[in-house]
């Protein structure tokens, strides 16, 4: 058994693994119902849409100090923002910041005629 500098670090490389595992891109967020029903889209497709508001979504973007990818990231944002806007009302997210530090805003919009 050993004792030590090399059995300490032996089990914080341990500990770490499962946050390394996680950070590779795991998604943490799930996507409801109806968020299903609300598209991406950019602004010239909105033109005649009704506009909702903006929603600014956040998600982890870093686990223990380990940067996720950010394409998980940007997929988790992106979840994130049309479960949102469905709660709103909206039909339809269009980003309107960059993603920064797993956060990106978006405005809302009512495309579809009810």
């Amino acid at each position: 058994m050993q004792t030590g500098k090399g059995s300490a670090m032996r089990n914080r490389m341990l500990l770490l693994l499962p946050a390394v595992a996680i950070a590779g891109g795991c998604t943490f967020t799930k996507l409801t119902e109806g968020g299903a029903n609300v598209r991406p889209a950019t602004a010239a497709e909105v033109g005649s849409c009704t506009g909702l508001g903006r929603t600014t979504a956040s998600v982890v973007h870093e686990v223990a100090t380990i940067p996720r990818h950010p394409d998980a990231v940007q997929e988790n944002v992106n979840v994130t923002a049309r479960n949102s806007a469905a709660s709103m009302g909206g039909d339809t997210i269009v980003p309107v910041s960059e993603l920064k530090d797993g956060k990106q805003t978006f405005e809302v919009y009512r495309c579809a005629r009810r």
